[in-house]
C-alpha cells in the first residue's frame, strides 16, 4: 500500500467508524489504486525494452548485459588500485617470450595485488547479507585465500620453507602492520578521544595466538636440544599431531564465536543512542549476493594462475634482485596478499568501528597460526611432503616477541595513534631483521 493510500486509510479510521457503502468505496480505491501501480509500472518497463523498430522484444537479454556492465564498472573500474591489474597477463606474456625470472615475479606481485583487495571487497559485499559476525569471519577467510593459495602451490613445488616463510611473514603483517596501521589511521581521525574495542575478543584471540606459539615452540626446542626419541621422526610427528589439536581448537573457535558471541564484531556502543544513529548511516550493498560470489570465484582463480607464476620464480627473483628468499616470502609476498586486511581494517578504524578492524586484523593472524599452519601440514601429509611445524629457532622467536607485544597493547581495550606507530616501527625492525638474516636452510634445503 503506497503512502498515499495509508493517509487515506488513516483519515478514514479518525473520522469515525465507516457504514458499509464507505467500506465498499475504501475497497474501490484500494483495487483502483493497486491497478493504476501495476498500469504504471508495465507501462515503465514496457517503454525500457521498445526497440527502435517500436516492437516488444524479450528484454532478458539487454537487462543481463546492463547487469553484467554495471557489476564489471562497479567491481573494476571503481578503485584506482585496479590500474595494476592488466600486470597480471603482462607477466604470463613476459614468462612465455622470456626466462627472466625477476621481471615475471615483480609483474606477478603487482597484478595480484589489486586482486587480493578485490577479493576483500566482494567478501565485504557479500557481509552484507551475511550478518556482522559471519561477515568478519568471511573477512578474514577470504582475505588469507592469497596467502593459502600461494602456499599450496609452493607445497606443491616442495618449497616447503616458502611456505614456512610466507604463513609466517602473513601473521607478522597482520599483527604489527596492518592493526598498526589502523591504530595509527583511525587516532589520527579521531585524535581528541580514545577509540575503545572489545577487552574480551582481544583476550581470546591473545590466547589463540599464544597457543599457536605453543604449538611451533615444542617442535623448534626438541629440534635444537637434540632430544628426539626417534631421530628424524619424532619432530614430523609432533607437528602433525600438534596440527591436528589446533584444527580441533580453531573448529571449537568458530562454534565459540558463532554461537556464543552474536554480537562480537558490532561496535561498543560508548555514546548510546548516536552510534545507534551512526550504524543507521551504515552503506548498502553495492552489488548482489550472487554477483559477490560470482566475483569471489573469479578473483580466486585468477589469484590461482598468477600464484602459480610467482612461486616458480621466487628463487630466480631472489638470485637476481640479491635479495635473501626469507625477506621475499616474510616482507614482501603478506604485504600483497595482506591488501585487503590492510584496506579493510583502516577503512573500519577511520569509521570508529575497532572491534571490525581488531575482528579483520587480529583474527586472521588467528585464523592463519590456527588454521593456515595446520593445515598446510596436513594437506603436506596428504601429498607425501614432510613440513613440520619447526619454523627454525630465529622466526619462532620472532613470533614469540610479536605475540607478547601485540597481547600487551591489547589488554587495555584502547587504542590511539601512538600505539598505531609503535606497532608499524615494531614492523620496520623485523623486516630489516629478515633482511640481514641468511636462512640456514637456504644452502640447499629450500627444496625438501
Amino acid at each position: 500500500m503506497d503512502y498515499k493510500l495509508q493517509v487515506g486509510v488513516q483519515s478514514h479510521l479518525e473520522m469515525g467508524p465507516l457504514d458499509d457503502k464507505s467500506m465498499h468505496d475504501l475497497d474501490d480505491k484500494c483495487i483502483y489504486s493497486l491497478e493504476m501501480d501495476a498500469q504504471k509500472t508495465q507501462s515503465t518497463d514496457s517503454n525500457e525494452h521498445v526497440s527502435l523498430s517500436g516492437s516488444l522484444p524479450v528484454g532478458g537479454n539487454k537487462r543481463i548485459r546492463n547487469g553484467v556492465y554495471k557489476s564489471i564498472k562497479t567491481v573494476v573500474f571503481s578503485n584506482k588500485l585496479n590500474l595494476l591489474m592488466p600486470f597480471g597477463p603482462l607477466a604470463i606474456l613476459v614468462h612465455k617470450m622470456t626466462a627472466h625470472n625477476g621481471w615475471v615475479f615483480f609483474l606477478s606481485l603487482l597484478g595480484i595485488t589489486p586482486l587480493a583487495e578485490r577479493l576483500g571487497y566482494a567478501t565485504e559485499q557479500l557481509a552484507f547479507f551475511t550478518g556482522p559476525t559471519v561477515g568478519g569471519l568471511l573477512n578474514a577467510t577470504f582475505g588469507n585465500a592469497t596467502e593459502l593459495i600461494i602456499s599450496i602451490y609452493a607445497l606443491k613445488s616442495g618449497m616447503i620453507r616458502v611456505v614456512q616463510l610466507s604463513l609466517l611473514g602473513s601473521i607478522l603483517s597482520n599483527m604489527l602492520l596492518v592493526l598498526g596501521c589502523a591504530f595509527f589511521c583511525g587516532g589520527l581521525v579521531y585524535h581528541r578521544k580514545e577509540q575503545v574495542f572489545s577487552k574480551a575478543t582481544a583476550v581470546v584471540n591473545s590466547g589463540l595466538l599464544l597457543m599457536a606459539v605453543m604449538g611451533l615452540l615444542f617442535p623448534a626446542v626438541l629440534h635444537y636440544t637434540h632430544t628426539e626419541r626417534h631421530a628424524g621422526k619424532s619432530e614430523l610427528t609432533l607437528s602433525r599431531f600438534s596440527s591436528c589439536v589446533m584444527l580441533l581448537a580453531y573448529a571449537a573457535y568458530l562454534v565459540f564465536q558463532l554461537k556464543s558471541q552474536n554480537d562480537q564484531y558490532v561496535p561498543i556502543d560508548e555514546e548510546g543512542s548516536q552510534n545507534e544513529e551512526n550504524s543507521d548511516d551504515d552503506e548498502a550493498p553495492e552489488i548482489s549476493k550472487l554477483e559477490s560470489l560470482i566475483w569471489l570465484a573469479i578473483m580466486t582463480a585468477w589469484i590461482s594462475i598468477l600464484s602459480d607464476y610467482l612461486v616458480d620464480t621466487i628463487e630466480g627473483a631472489s638470485d637476481t634482485w640479491d635479495v635473501p628468499i626469507a625477506f621475499i616470502s616474510v616482507i614482501l609476498l603478506p604485504i600483497i596478499g595482506n591488501a585487503a586486511e590492510h584496506a579493510s581494517a583502516i577503512m573500519f578504524a577511520m569509521k570508529d568501528k575497532l572491534d571490525i578492524s581488531l575482528g579483520v586484523a587480529i583474527g586472521s593472524s588467528t585464523q592463519i597460526s590456527m588454521f593456515g599452519i595446520p593445515f598446510c601440514v596436513v594437506i603436506g601429509w596428504m601429498m607425501g611432503r614432510e613440513m613440520d611445524l619447526n619454523f627454525q629457532l630465529f622466526e619462532t622467536a620472532t613470533l614469540f616477541i610479536t605475540v607478547i607485544v601485540v597481547a600487551f597493547f591489547l589488554q587495555e581495550g584502547t587504542s590511539n595513534y601512538f600505539k598505531g606507530l609503535m606497532l608499524i616501527l615494531c614492523y620496520l625492525i623485523v623486516a630489516a631483521s629478515f633482511f640481514v638474516h641468511e636462512d640456514p636452510s637456504s644452502t640447499g634445503q629450500f627444496f625438501h
